[in-house]
């Protein structure tokens, strides 16, 4: 924009001339990014309209229009190097930089930045635009890992932090090697000993330290009261690694990784505090300090397991040709089903590898399914967190698994079942139902079962609902799940790593949505669960029921009312359509011509009389 141009924006609002300078750049060409349309350029000025026409590729606007006031305020203009402009003017280009020289790709976007610093959640959303967000999130790990090693670009010791790009390259040991020798925590001298030993594979740059580095960590190891046993002895593995750079036995240094195994009194807690990377190294050192009894001991450890440590036993065990012991003990906590949650996952997740068919052989039956969902009860029971559970998840998602565990099973056996999955903690009613229509699909006799129980236990609290109101709530519940609780998860994380989250507005309201998101899914799956759904063709017409539309007679008046009572969700005020559940619905049910009600207008009770009952379906003839 001309300077002439600029001064008269400002003469009419002063405001403005904080963004003179910003404003000398709005010129036909440049690149520029706003924060919902994207990147986009600008074309030209509309001195007939005083808007200024932008192009947004991102959301394929062209020549869209705005006010010159608003763009100063509102849209940042990009430098011609700009790594988002490079890419527009040079695709392949960058593509070329993105897939060999990816540090170069982080470097350009600091350089953008008027002081060459940026949060993670700022670069993070360029990386976005750049290449999509799937292929980022990948790409931006791996790279996080690259620029670590990168004398001129700083990396964040804390995930909230920033990155840097320095005047003067530093190298990363040196950095780690300051804060190593100020840091007087115990746990960050390990993990900063730990990342030194991860950069100096050949350990030239930490080599005059070395000594001073495992004196610090073997006394840091030995008795700190800062520490957990899963930290000294990740502690003393990081010690390890580095003394074998100077050709020193690690063994000879107290403590050792044995002795502090066989100061342990509970390895399964020590195990799940450990970093997964180490879990397999701690594996091999029970077979060491435990020459005679490790088999045992692993065992015991997998009965208790969780996550990834479930899949490394198992691995740790088969590679050791321990298959046929495998089974053996499977089989044995089926039977008596002490079996837990999280090895019941990796069976059933693991049950069609073709390396596992002789380890499974003979145990995907109705004793598996039993297993499972006691355990799902006994987890939902014994659990304080309104998080879901995995293995619910799964036997939910999984529709051919049922099919598989019930292939054998005679139909006394599936009823048993399908009574226990009625009675579990662990579903909601939703899921309930999926999943019985797959023991129905096999035992249709089952539905017998199911309709006893909606007699006994729901018939009460079911819900009438039309098919239109029952695609809505359907409609309202996909999205829920499958839009906006993902987008939410994902505003939690995005504010979670702005800073504390105790001053964190941000952070605090996502978490508030999640609360509002969660509770509205739970009822829209629980009223779901409850809904029958109706055509409205069984309504009659000597008697008020759900279909019926009925008008009503004031004697003194003469004035006539006509209401059509419908489904649960059905209420349309507006329209005169009432659901059964309300009030006046309630009121009017089972009643017939001639017979007088009781009914509230604008506040005030009034006596009418049913004039006629009409059927809902009937209504064209009307």
């Amino acid at each position: 924009m001309d300077k002439e141009l600029i001064s008269a924006l400002i003469e009419k609002n002063p405001n403005l001339k904080q963004f003179s300078k910003k404003m000398e750049l709005m010129v036909p060409g440049a690149y520029c990014m706003h924060h919902a349309w994207g990147f986009g350029q600008i074309q030209e000025y509309d001195f007939e309209n005083n808007r200024i026409l932008i192009d947004f590729f991102e959301q394929d606007r062209k020549n869209h229009p705005m006010d010159p006031g608003f763009c100063a305020k509102k849209i940042d203009i990009l430098s011609d190097n700009h790594i988002l402009v490079l890419q527009h003017q040079d695709p392949s280009l960058v593509d070329n930089m993105i897939s060999k020289d990816p540090v170069s790709i982080i470097q350009k976007i600091l350089q953008n930045d008027p002081e060459g610093v940026l949060s993670n959640t700022e670069i993070i959303n360029i990386l976005n635009r750049l290449m999509g967000e799937s292929k980022a999130k990948k790409w931006w790990t791996a790279t996080k890992k690259l620029l670590v090693k990168e004398p001129i670009i700083g990396v964040p010791a804390k995930k909230n932090g920033n990155y840097e790009l320095r005047e003067e390259p530093i190298k990363p040991e040196e950095e780690i090697l300051e804060e190593f020798y100020l840091n007087k925590k115990p746990k960050t001298k390990i993990q900063l000993a730990q990342k030194l030993h991860q950069l100096s594979s050949n350990v030239e740059a930490i080599a005059n330290d070395l000594p001073a580095i495992l004196q610090t960590l073997t006394e840091a190891c030995k008795d700190s009261l800062q520490l957990t046993q899963a930290e000294r002895l990740n502690g003393v593995w990081v010690r390890n690694d580095l003394a074998r750079h100077l050709h020193e036995d690690p063994e000879s240094m107290e403590p050792t990784s044995g002795s502090l195994i066989e100061e342990t009194e509970n390895l399964s807690e020590l195990a799940s505090q450990l970093p997964s990377t180490y879990l397999k190294r701690f594996l091999d050192l029970l077979t060491r300090v435990y020459p005679e009894k490790w088999q045992k001991i692993i065992f015991q450890l997998l009965q208790k397991s969780d996550g990834r440590f479930t899949n490394e036993c198992v691995n740790f065990l088969i590679e050791r040709d321990l298959i046929e012991d495998l089974k053996h003990n499977l089989t044995s906590w089926l039977m008596d089903q002490s079996i837990k949650g999280p090895v019941l996952f990796w069976m059933i997740k693991n049950r069609q590898a073709k390396k596992l068919s002789s380890l499974f052989e003979g145990m995907v039956n109705p004793k598996l399914l039993s297993c499972v969902f006691s355990a799902i009860d006994h987890i939902s029971l014994h659990s304080d967190s309104t998080r879901r559970i995995p293995l619910a998840d799964l036997i939910s998602d999984d529709v051919a698994l049922i099919p598989e565990l019930l292939h054998n099973a005679d139909e006394e056996t599936a009823t048993d079942l399908a009574q226990t999955l009625l009675i579990n903690q662990g579903f909601d009613d939703l899921t309930k139902k999926s999943i019985l229509a797959r023991f129905i699909k096999r035992y249709p006799n089952i539905q017998s079962l199911i309709d006893g129980s909606l007699k006994t236990d729901e018939a009460e609290s079911a819900l009438i609902v039309s098919q239109e109101s029952y695609d809505k709530r359907m409609k309202e519940l996909e999205e829920l799940v499958s839009v906006h609780i993902p987008e939410n998860k994902k505003a939690i994380e995005i504010a979670r790593e702005h800073g504390d989250l105790r001053e964190n507005a941000e952070y605090h309201m996502a978490k508030d949505d999640q609360k509002v998101l969660d509770a509205r899914r739970r009822d829209l799956e629980k009223n779901i669960s409850r809904a029958t759904i109706t055509d409205f063709t069984q309504a009659e017409t000597d008697e008020i029921g759900i279909g019926s539309v009925v008008e009503l007679l004031e004697g003194s008046s003469g004035k006539i009312l006509t209401f059509s009572i419908l489904g649960a969700w059905d209420s349309a005020p507006e329209k005169n359509i009432v659901s059964y559940k309300t009030p006046l619905g309630t009121n009017l049910m089972n009643k017939k011509v001639g017979e007088e009600v009781e009914i509230d207008v604008d506040g005030v009770k009034e006596h009418w009389t049913i004039r006629s009952i009409l059927r809902w379906v009937d209504r064209a003839s009307f």
